[in-house]
């Protein structure tokens, strides 16, 4: 019989005033299809996140706009009263019509609502990280930002991060409030975000990545090597962010027990200089 994989075998980060495992998890494919409504069978969902937290697995990545509503609350369902060392971490700011619908709402009375309807459905006083999904444009990016930080004044909110943005709009950010994570898409086919993740990596702020294996000529690089290793293209994709910068914590999602137990054995996958290097330039 062989050791379950483990979390912790990535290292830590800080994230905010707290040390947490360097790989999380993303509770968006826990949701029915086109993230919307509830799962075929939310028994597995439940499953899912406790194994999750069994594996070492310290940082929870979710959003209200997810199901909508449905994953916050799936995680409630499994995981509340919530273990002293586990970060649930939403995010407030997009709104849905309906499935693949995603439409930015960042009006300060807006994310207010929002952020109240998150303590609600995850029964938290406090939300641990709570994110800006996205810029909208229709509203300054300061404005909204601001509502984070009046939320996080009043003890609702304990950390604020953001999500989607680019250098200008995180600079932005940075000069109204300490920012203890960013989450933007980044893998090996789509590094567009790099000067996003050299300011993260300069000023220790966590990097949370999503979509981590990609698509193209990269992807197919992780998948032979992934045969020749004996494991999924997704863990030598994981792997390999965690390689690329020491704040970077990858949230891979998947609603599938055996898919994250995958996942969560990348953490102790060390890859070598060569693999690196053909990942590295598959792009």
């Amino acid at each position: 019989m062989t050791d379950s994989p483990s979390a912790a075998a990535a290292g830590t980060v800080r994230l905010g005033d707290r040390d947490v495992n360097r790989l999380g998890f993303g509770a968006m494919r826990i949701t029915g299809d086109g993230v919307w409504g509830p799962p075929d069978d939310p028994d597995t969902a439940h499953h899912v996140l406790q194994r999750s937290v069994e594996l070492g697995v310290q940082l929870i990545d979710t959003a209200d706009s997810y199901g909508p509503d449905v994953s916050e609350e799936l995680i409630a369902e499994a995981l509340h009263p919530y273990p002293n060392d586990v970060i649930i971490a939403t995010k407030g700011g997009l709104e849905r019509g309906g499935p693949g619908d995603w439409s930015a709402n960042g009006r300060p009375e807006h994310l207010r609502e929002a952020c109240e309807g998150s303590l609600r459905k995850l029964g938290v006083d406090c939300i641990d990280l709570y994110q800006l999904h996205a810029p909208d444009s229709d509203v300054p990016y300061e404005e909204s930002v601001g509502a984070l930080v009046e939320l996080r004044d009043e003890g609702k909110i304990a950390h604020i991060g953001v999500s989607n943005v680019n250098s200008e709009e995180l600079s932005a950010a940075l000069g109204l409030t300490e920012i203890a994570s960013v989450q933007n898409r980044f893998n090996l086919s789509d590094r567009h975000n790099e000067d996003v993740l050299e300011t993260c990596t300069d000023e220790g702020i966590v990097f949370l990545p999503w979509f981590p294996l990609g698509a193209g000529t990269p992807a197919r690089v992780a998948e032979e090597l992934g045969r020749e290793r004996g494991v999924s293209a997704h863990a030598v994709a994981i792997a390999w962010l965690l390689h690329r910068s020491p704040v970077i914590v990858p949230i891979p999602g998947t609603s599938s027990l055996g898919h994250l137990e995958e996942n969560v054995a990348a953490a102790s996958l060390e890859l070598s200089e060569s693999e690196l290097a053909q990942l590295s330039d598959s792009a």
